[in-house]
């Protein structure tokens, strides 16, 4: 090699680390954008199985159908780095569209621990996420259970009366997550 394919490189290695450099900052700030971008691409469109945030004064002012019936089923999964027993009370309701209910899930603390947690929920057919609104949820907030300790979780909810005929059966499914940084903090703390 010549010392002038030598100086070449020389000179253009600055620029290279410059263009990694910015790349890796535009991949950083694209992936720290991802979340927010898709949770709001799944509240417009209905897609990811979001559930609906309409207005409540809206939806509990809306007359109740009491001739119709939709069938609610109640799913749970705990993430696999959660030692959590988590488990809806009921497996079933049926409900009339525009009326409130509430149920609870029941969850317990396995470790010998404190953990916090965060549970993350989603409808199905994802058409039907639209019109499932939650009034009350424990997945609006982190859950701390401390060592042992178990908790009934309550979700307060409305099916939108204008939910389309077509479906008579919905699933509220949760996937509970280990928040490992705020169990730290917790930790750190105590």
């Amino acid at each position: 090699m010549t010392d002038k394919t030598i100086d070449k490189r020389k000179q253009s290695l600055p620029l290279l680390v410059g263009k990694l450099a910015g790349l890796a900052v535009v991949m950083f700030g694209f992936g720290y954008l991802l979340v927010p971008l898709y949770d709001k691409f799944c509240e417009v469109t209905g897609l990811g199985g979001r559930t609906g945030d309409a207005v409540v004064e809206e939806t509990l002012s809306s007359e109740i159908d009491y001739s119709r019936t939709v069938l609610v089923h109640f799913d749970s999964n705990v993430n696999s780095s959660l030692p959590w027993e988590f488990r809806p009370t009921e497996v079933m309701m049926e409900v009339h569209p525009g009326k409130l209910y509430e149920t609870t899930y029941y969850a317990r603390n396995q470790s010998d621990q404190p953990v916090v947690a965060q549970a993350v929920p989603s409808v199905a057919p994802g058409q039907a996420s639209l019109y499932f609104n939650k009034t009350e949820c424990f997945c609006f907030t982190e859950q701390l259970l401390r060592a042992g300790e178990s908790q009934d979780m309550p979700v307060r909810f409305i099916v939108d009366p204008n939910l389309p005929d077509r479906v008579d059966m919905v699933t509220l499914s949760y996937i509970i997550y280990h928040n490992e940084e705020a169990t730290a903090v917790l930790a750190a703390a105590d």
